[in-house]
């Protein structure tokens, strides 16, 4: 078994995902790069070892349970135990969003991707994270999913959003679920926004850098025993549900 802090990202080929690894890996961590495009999975795990991480790749489709059962056994082959899983696989969905417009098959893969792949990995790790001493768990959300913030009219929202921003709400109520299940466990799962980031998600049409919009994710993953669970963050601090 291995001495390191094992971590697995999943969508870590690109974006806020990569910077994620790439934080977790300057500390020392090993680091499962998961991502379901094999050429652009090793890219991102060769760029990681130039620059001194411990990074592995793990060839993972969130949305297909075969993938997500050999991802969990490569993990356990590999290491024995995973620490800290998150989850940043995402998609926004495709045109048009508004709720009278949206078309069933979009929301579905949506919500597939952001919820029910979460969901999948997450199952797929536990007994891994259970072997784990001080196992954390960040599901990357967004504060487009705060319903209470989409009820502020003086608030910045983005646009109407039918399918990616109640994914997020749905994801953000997953993750409490998660956390009242798991109260009496030492596993930590929380929610984390990065901010709108410049990443292809959005058409790199966001004022936050990818690195920045890390911040977050590294920030929950290495919460220190007894750190909140349950909880909706970003840089700032608690977000309103």
């Amino acid at each position: 078994m291995s001495e390191k802090t094992i971590a697995l990202v999943t969508g870590a080929n690109k974006g806020i995902g990569y910077e994620i690894a790439a934080g977790l890996g300057a500390l020392g961590w090993s680091v499962g790069v998961g991502a379901r495009d094999g050429g652009r999975r090793e890219a991102a795990v060769e760029k990681l070892r130039a620059g001194g991480a411990d990074a592995f790749g793990v060839p993972l489709d969130v949305t297909d349970d075969a993938s997500v059962t050999a991802a969990a056994e490569l993990v356990r082959e590999r290491a024995g135990r995973l620490d800290v899983l998150v989850n940043n696989a995402g998609v926004t969905g495709a045109a048009p969003q508004e709720p009278t417009r949206i078309a069933p098959e979009t929301m579905r893969t949506v919500v597939e991707t952001n919820v029910i792949g979460v969901i999948r990995v997450t199952n797929a790790m536990l007994p891994l994270l259970r072997r784990s001493s001080s196992p954390r768990i960040v599901n990357m959300s967004s504060t487009v999913g705060s319903l209470a913030r989409q009820n502020d009219p003086g608030a910045q929202t983005g646009p109407i959003s039918a399918g990616y921003s109640a994914s997020k709400t749905f994801l953000n109520a997953v993750t409490v679920q998660y956390a009242k299940e798991l109260a009496d466990t030492n596993i930590l799962i929380n929610a984390g926004c990065p901010g709108f980031c410049a990443t292809d998600l959005n058409g790199f049409r966001g004022h936050r850098t990818p690195e920045q919009g890390a911040a977050i994710g590294i920030h929950l993953a290495t919460l220190p025993d007894g750190g909140p669970t349950g909880g909706f963050f970003d840089d700032d601090g608690p977000i309103p549900w």
